[in-house]
């Protein structure tokens, strides 16, 4: 009886988190990036990276809570952004751009034939009153793409 009591307490916290797990809450950033004809040209249109589906099914939602490697990845990519703010390092930078560059790849309804450089930003989105605001508060080197893949 007394293994079962240590491992109820253990798995405790886990099936009933504590509010005060974290300090504060902020926005998460979201991040944007854009494709540039030239390392010297500037962004005119910014697309976000990954956007979240306006509507999922129930069953897609059951399905997501057991398996979703795609969600994982892209909160692997918020928690690259989260970590630039507070300590930038190549690392995470780097880490941004190779998850962006390998669903430009993937994605074919993208053309990337007129453009040689990405750039990729991060904003906060925030509520004030009924208005939403938004803060860009990082943008990334300018790096160029890396030669397009031909099926």
């Amino acid at each position: 009886m007394g293994v079962i009591w240590r491992t109820f307490k253990l798995l405790l916290p886990a099936v009933i988190p504590s509010w005060r797990f974290f300090d504060f809450i902020a926005p998460s950033p979201r991040v944007q990036f854009a494709l540039l004809e030239s390392r010297t040209s500037s962004a005119s249109h910014w697309q976000e990276y990954r956007p979240k589906p306006a509507h999922i099914s129930f069953a897609s939602m059951l399905r997501r809570m057991i398996w979703n490697p795609y969600w994982n990845a892209s909160l692997f990519v918020v928690s690259c952004s989260e970590r630039l703010l507070i300590n930038p390092t190549p690392h995470s930078e780097n880490e941004i751009f190779m998850r962006i560059l390998a669903d430009l790849n993937a994605d074919s309804s993208i053309s990337r034939k007129q453009y040689s450089a990405i750039q990729f930003r991060l904003l906060l989105v925030s509520r004030e009153g009924q208005q939403l605001t938004e803060e860009v508060v990082f943008y990334s080197d300018i790096r160029s793409l890396p030669a397009q893949e031909e099926p």
